[in-house]
């Protein structure tokens, strides 16, 4: 599982979700991208189920970028628990996806294919997702 090796601070606010994301929205390493159209978390588990998803239909051919990093962590406090008595401990780390971020890049597969693996990936993660290209400058 994807997560940080250290951290400033261990609990972080929860943050707003809104605007659109300007950095990374571009296919910058290969050909084809999965590309956020909504906004929200995605925890390091899901990134990891659909890059398993995304590698295991290319039959390991082809090479996969993966442009997000979760490096906020989420806590939760235990069931049966009354409020009060601070925040949880850390549970999970997610990664924000603002409108317009590319999730995963593939490269050196027919297109056909590339659409594919990505509509496979693109199920396991919670929110909706477009097939992008490179553009050609």
């Amino acid at each position: 599982m994807l997560m940080p090796k250290k951290v400033k601070f261990r609990k972080v606010h929860r943050g707003r979700r809104r605007g659109k994301a300007y950095r990374g929205s571009t296919v910058a390493f290969g050909e084809y991208g999965l590309q956020a159209m909504e906004n929200g978390w995605i925890d390091s588990k899901q990134i990891e189920a659909a890059r398993v998803a995304l590698t295991r239909y290319m039959k390991r051919g082809g090479k996969v970028w993966i442009r997000i990093f979760p490096d906020k962590s989420i806590t939760i406090k235990p069931a049966d628990t009354r409020m009060g008595k601070g925040k949880g401990a850390p549970d999970k780390w997610v990664a924000v996806i603002k409108p317009g971020r590319i999730i995963f890049e593939v490269e050196g597969v027919q297109e056909e294919v590339a659409a594919e693996a990505m509509r496979l990936a693109a199920n396991k993660l919670p929110l909706k997702t477009k097939f992008v290209h490179r553009i050609e400058d």
